[in-house]
């Protein structure tokens, strides 16, 4: 579990279009700092080739992007709200190039109603990417295969959850590469790896009362079931997914539609952060509790117990600890400064 700050990633002082005021060096240099460290090697070609052993040409590659604050939005809508950057995918795409993969190989997506803004879009500068969301390529639901439903498991006493099926976009991939945001939620308290993928299935809003913790969003949480870990648990996430990435270049504190903020716990800048982790369930405790120790950002006691459900089934390590301070005893934590 690696994490790289830069304080010159970014150069934002209240700025509206919060994307244009980051560095793309910086963050590239951050990126294949965070892939060699996190892989033991010396290359970024190295890197990428260790986290993608049995790559052949061909094959694609799917990242999980999130704008869920675009569901309100025209397909050239810039509300200002936090959203995916693009400086972070440009520099996964050209690691993955460097190892001869195609760009027309390389699928970007997040589905359901969410687009991805046309600023975004001329932020990539690979033209042949492919985009998968409501104004570009669809992101469809249509496959039978038996891989294609989430198999929800509640424990007894506990509502089924509404049935969910994956992504097209996510069978046809042979890699998966999730890039959630470092931010709160009003509803779910944190929303991180995991939960970026409710843009993965076809009627999120099923699992809501689920997993929100807050009764005036319809919440029924109980931390006994997390339908969080049962979507993990598919195949086309659980088996396809070789590396995760947190963006918290700015991070979103207090709510899930948050504008970008200062934080105190960064020294009154924005976080200027990247995490990168093999592990699902080590990058979300750490990064949720980045948010837990920031005020503001509204962090609730029982936000993460979906955590301590995924280390149960196998998904990795869940651990709370102290990222400014004594660190973790079980994940192994690494902090590099740029």
């Amino acid at each position: 579990m690696i994490h790289v700050h830069h304080a010159q990633a970014t150069r934002w002082s209240a700025q509206k279009r919060y994307w244009e005021y980051v560095d793309q060096q910086v963050v590239t240099q951050m990126v294949e700092k965070g892939i060699t460290e996190l892989t033991g090697t010396t290359t970024v070609e190295d890197a990428w080739r260790k986290l993608l052993p049995g790559y052949q040409r061909g094959e694609a590659i799917a990242i999980k992007l999130n704008f869920n604050n675009t569901i309100w939005e025209s397909c050239t809508g810039e509300s200002g709200q936090i959203n995916a950057l693009p400086q972070p995918v440009n520099a996964v795409i050209a690691g993955l190039k460097s190892i001869g993969v195609e760009e027309t190989d390389i699928w970007l997506f997040d589905g359901v109603n969410r687009i991805i803004p046309e600023y975004f879009v001329a932020g990539i500068a690979f033209p042949k990417v492919r985009f998968f969301d409501r104004c570009h390529e669809p992101v469809t639901y249509d496959s039978q295969e038996d891989s294609a439903f989430v198999s929800l498991h509640p424990p007894e006493g506990v509502q089924m959850p509404t049935r969910q099926k994956i992504a097209d976009v996510l069978l046809q991939t042979k890699y998966l590469i999730n890039m959630p945001i470092l931010k709160s939620h009003s509803c779910s308290s944190i929303s991180l790896g995991f939960k970026n993928h409710l843009g993965s299935i076809d009627n999120p809003g099923g699992l809501h009362s689920h997993i929100f913790l807050v009764s005036a969003c319809g919440g029924g949480f109980t931390p006994q079931y997390s339908p969080l870990v049962d979507l993990y648990l598919n195949p086309n996430i659980r088996d396809k997914t070789i590396l995760i990435i947190g963006d918290g270049l700015f991070g979103a504190k207090g709510s899930e539609d948050a504008f970008p903020t200062t934080w105190s716990t960064f020294g009154g800048k924005v976080p200027n952060s990247l995490f990168f982790s093999t592990d699902p369930v080590a990058i979300d405790s750490v990064m949720a509790d980045f948010l837990r120790a920031e005020p503001g950002a509204g962090i609730m006691k029982q936000a993460d117990e979906y955590l301590l459900l995924a280390e149960q089934a196998g998904l990795g390590k869940a651990e709370r600890g102290d990222p400014w301070g004594k660190g973790y005893q079980e994940i192994g934590y690494q902090k590099i400064e740029g």
